[in-house]
């Protein structure tokens, strides 16, 4: 039986994360808050594989399921669906557009863990909220490929941890254990281990920027240089 990833919250970085699963032979259930109708033209360029959704399809079709959406949109997460789901926290605290959370802004809650309140039940894993979404695709490589990058990992399951590298591994990734989701502020932004060891040059536009690979020796450290507050 082929395994599914459902995607809730098909923008920019959950589309990348579909690209890579159907190239690897997965299949994928696609939604955002707007309905399936609305994706009817990703899934028909992603291919056979992929199928448009809703949230709670997505939940229940899932062996993992990648979250990718503004904070203000985690109260609509259908978590009686995910409870006991392998959910993947790509998710990303930006002030301008999520507004002030005063926890995230003083380092007394990281942004994985306020994720994980709305989700009690999930067994939750932070990953793919490090790397711009063009990169994440260009930067793929097969396992035991020289270049290949490595993508950090946060979380509290042990062995949802180890389900969510295997299938990075699929997709293209080697992994660095983070720590726990306490830890997530490793991985917010200001912090080394974000965005920063996939770019080529930081001081083009990301866009601009063709994005170079980062092993797992240099996110470790990147993780480790890291400062609560950031």
């Amino acid at each position: 039986m082929n395994h599914t990833l459902g995607i809730i919250g098909s923008g920019m970085l959950g589309g990348a994360v579909a690209r890579l699963a159907v190239d690897a032979g997965l299949d994928v259930a696609l939604s955002n808050s707007r309905g399936p109708e609305t994706l009817r033209g990703l899934a028909a360029r992603l291919g056979p594989r992929a199928r448009a959704a809703t949230p709670e399809q997505v939940a229940a079709a899932g062996d993992w399921t990648v979250v990718a959406v503004p904070f203000s949109a985690l109260p609509q997460l259908p978590a009686d669906a995910l409870a006991g789901k392998i959910v993947i926290d790509a998710n990303n605290y930006y002030q301008a557009r999520d507004g002030v959370i005063p926890e995230l802004l003083t380092g007394d809650l990281s942004a994985g863990e306020l994720f994980q309140r709305y989700v009690p039940q999930a067994r939750t894993v932070k990953t793919f909220s490090t790397i711009y979404f063009e990169h994440l695709i260009a930067l793929a490589r097969p396992a035991g490929a020289p270049s290949r990058s490595a993508l950090p990992l946060m979380g509290d399951d042990r062995d949802a941890k180890e389900s969510v590298a295997a299938l990075l591994d699929r997709l293209g990734y080697d992994t660095v254990d983070g720590g726990a989701t306490a830890q997530s502020w490793r991985v917010q932004e200001g912090n080394p281990a974000w965005v920063l060891p996939y770019l080529a040059d930081p001081r083009r536009p990301w866009p601009q920027d063709p994005g170079k690979p980062a092993g797992i020796k240099e996110v470790r450290t990147a993780l480790e240089q890291a400062r609560c507050g950031h």
